[in-house]
């Protein structure tokens, strides 16, 4: 008889979350990273929890839906088991409105996101004059504020998970045999270990850069202007982010993309202007080739579990996936969408 009932191998945030939910459920884990919890993309700044589109609604927004609606109790539970706050608050999202056609579109989705979101969170115009100063600038004078988008600081998320797996039982550790049923959510590496045995690309690194600013703008909106998420965390710091890149040669430095998005960022919300920038952050997110979460049995190592390619949205998407693969692993109930197994990418 195994003394672990589950080894999650990876502790970034899929790996602590779906250790998390399995804890919780009475199994005995084990989380293995070598490299020690939070230190791959888990380990940036942004923390933007903001929805896809109330609109061509299909398995993946329905399932980042849940996962948002999860996230408040998800992490109240984290934080009151273990102490440490994740810096979680659901306070929506602004973003500007451009012209006519996407003015007209606004109204519409404010529309289609009362039923598809189920009343459980709106997607409303609004006069960006009626906001304050906290409001980026919109040519039509127009805003969208949606009441679905949270935040959180991703460095905290993940200490927060720690200390709560903690007060479970639960420790991350450096290397450990496997035990019980095995989870890889090994991000990149993972990735890259399935390109090379299946010869094409399953998945792979885009990096991002990202930036923190000394400047308190208090409990308000995450803003998302010129494809920028400017985000006020609760420790009265501001992120701003991401870039995406495809091709890079040094995974860790940042460079003048990063300055041109803190340039862009400052000309869509003037009173950033002068903030005093305190941490320059840049790493790879693990993308699948679906784009989409991969999650199910591995295609390499039989009769073990997968969770990977968080990307842009893991944080978002991580109360969600460790309900589904907690489901899997412990109870062999299959509730993944079909576009989410490894499949989809292979």
């Amino acid at each position: 008889m195994a003394m672990v009932d589950v080894t999650v191998r990876g502790a970034g945030i899929f790996g602590l979350s779906i250790a998390w939910t399995c804890a919780r459920r009475g199994a005995k884990v084990q989380v293995i990273d070598p490299f020690g919890p939070g230190s791959g993309s888990s380990n940036g700044l942004v923390g933007a929890l903001a929805p896809h589109v109330p609109e061509n609604w299909n398995a993946k927004k329905a399932f980042q839906f849940d996962s948002l609606i999860m996230a408040e109790s998800f992490w109240k539970q984290v934080e009151a088991t273990g102490g440490v706050s994740p810096g979680y608050a659901r306070l929506g999202r602004l973003q500007p409105i451009a012209d006519a056609r996407t003015l007209e579109l606004a109204h519409a989705r404010a529309v289609t996101a009362a039923e598809l979101w189920q009343s459980r969170a709106e997607w409303r115009v609004v006069e960006a004059k009626s906001l304050g100063s906290w409001c980026p600038p919109s040519p039509t004078g127009f805003v969208i504020h949606d009441t679905l988008s949270a935040r959180m600081h991703p460095r905290r998320a993940c200490a927060a998970l720690v200390s709560a797996l903690a007060v479970m039982g639960v420790d991350v550790v450096a290397e450990a045999p496997d035990q019980g049923q095995v989870v890889h959510a090994t991000g990149l590496a993972g990735l890259q270990e399935l390109s090379q045995a299946f010869g094409k690309t399953v998945g792979n690194g885009v990096k991002g850069q990202a930036a923190l600013l000394r400047f308190d703008a208090g409990e308000v909106p995450q803003l998302f202007a010129d494809a920028i998420h400017i985000v006020p965390h609760a420790d009265g710091t501001l992120a701003i982010g991401s870039t995406s890149e495809r091709d890079y040669d040094d995974p860790s430095s940042t460079d003048d993309a990063l300055d041109d998005v803190l340039e862009r960022a400052t000309r869509a919300v003037p009173v950033l202007h002068g903030a005093e920038v305190i941490e320059r952050w840049a790493g790879v997110r693990p993308r699948s080739k679906s784009r989409a979460p991969m999650l199910g049995a591995h295609p390499l190592h039989k009769g073990q579990f997968i969770a990977n390619g968080g990307f842009k949205i893991g944080f978002g998407m991580a109360p969600k996936v460790a309900e589904v693969m907690a489901d899997l692993v412990l109870d062999g109930r299959d509730a993944i969408p079909d576009g989410f197994r490894p499949e989809a990418s292979l």
